[in-house]
């Protein structure tokens, strides 16, 4: 198993955050199995274009949200990541309300 569950859309409530409060957040290391994704499909052209993240962040999304880790964009870099045999992706992880 790659992620924790494969979830459908965002549970958390709306965060508000916009591209420069996320790259405020430093980026640290999260395993690929504590995940859970917010989407269940996926672009093959996007998993496999090298320059999927030329015009956004390097790194992926996540918040973090009553003991679960959500995988809010990034799913095509977490993709790539267990295609190359790696458990842990670089994420930017934004701690929600309702801890």
């Amino acid at each position: 198993m790659i992620f924790k569950r494969v979830g459908v859309g965002r549970p958390y409530p709306d965060h508000g955050l916009t591209s420069r409060d996320w790259a405020d957040l430093p980026p640290r290391q999260i395993r690929l199995d504590e995940l859970v994704t917010t989407k269940d499909t996926l672009r093959l052209d996007t998993l496999l274009d090298e320059d999927s993240t030329f015009y956004g962040d390097l790194f992926a999304h996540v918040v973090s949200w009553r003991g679960d880790l959500y995988l809010e964009d990034g799913l095509h870099r977490a993709l790539r990541a267990a295609l190359q045999q790696r458990s842990v992706l670089h994420a930017r992880v934004h701690q929600a309300g309702d801890q």
